[in-house]
């Protein structure tokens, strides 16, 4: 197959005919003369003056800014002119306050300018990082090869992170490696798949797949809820369920998950992956999505893939959709639909209880409005890691509890006979949820959600954007001292 020169893969992106390059002068410095000839060579074969590509054009009619490198001038290496000239289009993309895409290729550091080069990396980092912090998209595609300071600067900050498929993605080069230490990198380690597998990057796809993944990520970020809708009803009039007869049913196999609630009752998804730093775990779920019109960043569990038990990666996975949520001023939703955590040596050793900690403490401080979903079994410490919110929706047969039942009757009673019972006593029900002023709103399930899943995930859906219309309207003091005080005064008989 033959690989796609840098313009042809920004024409693939782009729409026709709206690419407009950003052509910076930019002076050599005194070190190029070392290699004057090889840079002039470069030239002469790219027709352009660096190894990176600025421009602006339009992703689906959105303006949009993108930054490239090319690998045919010098291996996409950067030098002080390069590294000055991709700092200026990152900046001039936040100054115009548009989002920026980025493909980044090449090995990293130019050789031939040593560590002033080197240290170019500290600068675009920079760059990125102001144009992040005013809440502005950065999102990359990894191309073949993406290594060294490449890939550890601009090619590892995006808010999401996809790669060609097969691509050479890594920090030390395998020829670098052998140099060094006498035998072979390690096959397939340093291959994009299986990054993407360890949870480093979001996912793998072709580059004519990049231009639809792309918008319709910005389709989420880009949007905004401006009206407030009605208020939303009071929990509607249901009939006294025993507190058991709830925890049967949320632990059918068949009952819909997190995913089928995506499937049915959002659009514009984009699945991520993994916490960016080599750590996933199956059940859980952080993704873009849209309620009608209403934006966010999901997290939580999904039932049907929890064979593994869930454990601190699935909490820094939710940390990192909180990251997400700040940076992006997007409304978060956390959904609660899991057994409880792992209870292991290695859960210990990788810190849980640290984790549940900096969730909760990250959630109650997130400027951004949250709304946390309980939408089938809560136990445990990482269901209570994601219940803060503005506002807390539960389905009908939710619960939440410290323990399963069946454990609190161990401690209880030292047997799991009285299940059932401790059930009751301790409150887990959403109607016992709404009353302790846990809860605000509880979704009226059909007789039989896995045989009514689409309408069970609608009316969920339902729920989700009007509260998230409805915390968004709020001012961002007044939302974060009223979620603190909601748990402040939670239990306090006034």
């Amino acid at each position: 197959m033959t690989r796609l020169t840098v313009d042809e893969m920004i024409s693939t992106i782009l729409d026709d005919g709206s690419i407009v390059p950003w052509n910076d002068e930019v002076p050599d410095p005194p070190l190029v003369e070392r290699y004057r000839d090889e840079l002039d060579a470069a030239r002469v074969k790219t027709g352009r003056t660096e190894s990176v590509v600025a421009c602006e054009g339009t992703l689906n009619g959105r303006r949009v800014a993108l930054v490239a490198g090319d690998p045919a001038f010098l291996g996409g290496s950067i030098g002080v002119a390069a590294g000055e000239l991709l700092t200026r289009a990152i900046e001039r993309a936040t100054a115009e306050r548009l989002p920026l895409i980025a493909l980044p290729v090449g090995g990293g550091t130019r050789m031939q300018e040593g560590t002033v080069a080197f240290l170019q990396m500290v600068k675009i980092t920079g760059a990125v990082m102001a144009h992040k912090e005013e809440h502005l998209p950065y999102l990359v595609y990894l191309r073949n090869p993406t290594m060294g300071g490449v890939f550890a600067s601009w090619g590892s900050l995006g808010h999401v992170t996809l790669a060609e498929p097969g691509a050479l993605v890594g920090f030390l080069g395998p020829r670098v490696y052998e140099a060094i230490y006498g035998a072979p990198f390690p096959p397939g380690v340093q291959l994009s798949d299986n990054l993407a597998e360890r949870g480093v990057i979001d996912a793998v796809c072709e580059v004519s797949e990049v231009a639809g993944a792309f918008d319709r990520m910005l389709r989420v970020v880009g949007q905004r809820v401006h009206s407030l809708p009605p208020p939303a009803p009071p929990s509607v009039d249901l009939p006294d369920v025993p507190a058991w007869d709830s925890v049967l049913r949320t632990r059918r196999d068949d009952r819909p998950g997190l995913r089928d609630l995506l499937e049915v009752a959002a659009s514009d998804v984009t699945m991520l992956n993994g916490t960016g730093d080599g750590e996933s775990h199956p059940g859980s779920v952080l993704a873009l999505a849209r309620w009608g019109d209403a934006p966010c960043v999901i997290v939580g569990q999904d039932r049907h893939d929890q064979g593994r038990p869930l454990d601190p990666a699935a909490l820094r996975e939710v940390r990192r959709g909180i990251r997400l949520a700040r940076e992006l001023k997007l409304p978060l939703i956390s959904v609660i639909d899991t057994p409880g955590a792992a209870l292991s040596k290695e859960a210990e050793e990788r810190g849980l209880a640290s984790e549940i900690a900096r969730t909760l403490s990250e959630l109650l401080t997130l400027p951004s409005p949250t709304v946390s979903l309980l939408m089938g079994q809560g136990t445990g410490g990482i269901a209570l890691a994601l219940t803060p919110a503005d506002r807390v929706v539960a389905a009908q047969h939710a619960f939440l509890a410290p323990l399963p039942p069946e454990g609190a009757s161990a401690i209880v009673f030292r047997d799991v006979e009285h299940a059932a019972e401790m059930a009751t006593a301790q409150g887990v029900r959403s109607a016992d949820l709404v009353a302790a002023g846990i809860v605000d709103r509880i979704v009226e399930e059909p007789e039989d959600p896995a045989q009514q899943r689409e309408e069970f995930c609608r009316r969920l859906g339902a729920a989700l954007h009007d509260e998230v219309a409805r915390v968004i309207t709020m001012a961002g003091r007044d939302r974060r001292a009223i979620r603190r005080n909601r748990y402040r005064k939670l239990g306090h008989l006034l």
